[in-house]
């Protein structure tokens, strides 16, 4: 099985003396739906902007597709951009453009792709995610879930092989929830590489083939089926999840 990601003994800290991350390592297969999975301040986000390349680790290595994102030159990157999109937790902080085409326009614009070309994806991508009608939308003036539908359309709009999704059903309603997990499983079901943190256990049993479960002191506790995982009380209890 084709290896994605590789994160070989990563520790990283916001503030000296302070760790987010100790010693992590663990691999992301082509096309798998791996949950990272732990509560508030274990180091989940972290681990996924380590993962996009956002912040640099103190120790250790990233490697995505076979080469370390650590130190990538400019074409490296932008290859890199192409096959890796990233969906922050909060929506406000993703979307910043005056309305919603121009949103799910930015990223197909700033890859130097024909304006023509790319006005067609953005139409495409629209009418898939069901926000024609919003188009001309600012992002501010819509609902939380309408919001998160317009972030997760500015990142596929690209098409990327691997999407990784900070805590992508926080603040959704029931609707707007199973409309994403849905979104999720059905972009799974096309091959695309799913890396997902959450602390929320019914979306990792909705979803997950593997499960990596972070402590509270910022490590590994252990990486598993979510049979295995999902089940197991004690260990959820001593990770502060139930």
């Amino acid at each position: 099985m084709d290896i994605i990601f590789e994160l070989k003994n990563v520790s990283y800290s916001y503030i000296k003396s302070i760790p987010a991350l100790i010693d992590v390592s663990f691999n992301v297969y082509k096309g798998e739906k791996l949950i990272i999975l732990g509560a508030n301040g274990s180091g989940k986000s972290t681990l996924l902007k380590l993962m996009d390349s956002l912040i640099k680790p103190d120790s250790g290595d990233v490697l995505a597709f076979n080469k370390s994102i650590l130190n990538m030159k400019s074409d490296e990157e932008y290859e890199f951009r192409r096959k890796v999109s990233y969906l922050f937790q909060d929506s406000d902080v993703q979307l910043f453009n005056t309305c919603v085409f121009d949103e799910v326009a930015f990223a197909p614009l700033q890859m130097g792709l024909n304006p023509e070309e790319v006005k067609s994806m953005v139409d495409k991508t629209l009418e898939s995610f069901g926000l024609s009608k919003l188009q001309d939308r600012p992002p501010h003036r819509l609902s939380g879930g309408e919001k998160k539908k317009v972030a997760l359309a500015s990142i596929m709009v690209i098409n990327p092989e691997v999407l990784l999704l900070d805590e992508p059903t926080n603040g959704l309603d029931p609707r707007s929830r199973k409309w994403l997990i849905n979104m999720l499983s059905n972009l799974s079901n096309k091959g695309k590489t799913l890396v997902i943190s959450t602390h929320d256990l019914d979306l990792a049993r909705s979803l997950a083939d593997r499960i990596v479960i972070m402590n509270e002191s910022h490590t590994i506790e252990t990486v598993g089926t979510p049979d295995k995982i999902l089940d197991n009380v004690k260990l959820l209890e001593s990770v502060n999840l139930i």
